[in-house]
């Protein structure tokens, strides 16, 4: 089946914008893993093939398959193409649409770089009234977590406390106008947890505390690593494998 009609962008139907065929494509294939059409750890078809199938240019297809390797949903091996590394879990499909998955991505990477640099001044920086307003936040998390509610909020406020704690109203402001994105990637993830609650859980609540813990000790290399690495963590775990 030709998908070339599907993937051109409707504002220009004799020149594809290579930016809007790149996310369509990347929909595309990451929609066939999902289902299960190309499964764990199976080899993707050649990019002639690929290329062929989707109606795009080799150029193309290749930008949306970086972008599949830097979201760690396929890995590519010299001289012999590339593979699907899991099957992401189903349900992602229940919560969010397709289109809407790449975006979600996006954010993960933005918050990883940023939240990083915030947690380190946050170490530098803190003082009484904020580090309790983390801890606070880090104490409604683990109570979500116990009683099984959402902890979105919570998770959020903790965030949000970080960024107050550095002192500086434009990281507050940054974060703040990314509200309703990183709200999304959270309730993903949240909601998947809810899947795995025993394992999930208890990886979630040692994140955050670590985060915390390194703040507290006013060590901002170990506050910027835990807080990339949770982030990161959060990232991977929306692609962890039914398996």
């Amino acid at each position: 089946m030709n998908y070339a009609s599907e993937l051109r962008p409707r504002h220009d139907p004799q020149q594809a914008d290579s930016t809007s065929l790149c996310d369509l494509v990347y929909q595309k294939v990451l929609e066939r893993i999902l289902s299960g059409e190309y499964p764990a750890r199976s080899k993707l078809p050649t990019e002639v093939q690929l290329s062929g199938e989707l109606g795009v240019s080799r150029p193309v297809l290749r930008q949306a398959l970086a972008k599949l390797r830097d979201d760690n949903l396929i890995i590519s091996r010299r001289g012999s193409g590339s593979y699907v590394r899991a099957t992401p879990d189903s349900a992602m499909l229940a919560y969010t649409p397709i289109s809407s998955i790449q975006d979600i991505q996006r954010c993960f990477e933005f918050r990883t770089g940023i939240e990083g640099e915030i947690a380190a001044l946050a170490a530098e920086r803190h003082n009484d009234d904020s580090l309790k307003q983390i801890k606070r936040a880090l104490d409604q998390i683990n109570e979500k977590l116990r009683s099984g509610a959402s902890s979105v909020d919570a998770d959020y406020n903790f965030h949000l406390a970080v960024c107050n704690a550095t002192q500086n109203t434009y990281y507050v402001k940054a974060f703040a106008s990314l509200y309703e994105n990183i709200r999304v990637g959270m309730q993903l993830t949240s909601y998947l947890s809810n899947r795995r609650p025993t394992k999930r859980f208890h990886l979630i609540r040692a994140e955050h505390t670590a985060v915390f813990e390194a703040i507290r000790k006013r060590d901002p290399e170990e506050a910027r690593a835990s807080m990339r690495q949770h982030i990161a963590n959060a990232r991977q775990r929306m692609f962890e494998s039914d398996d």
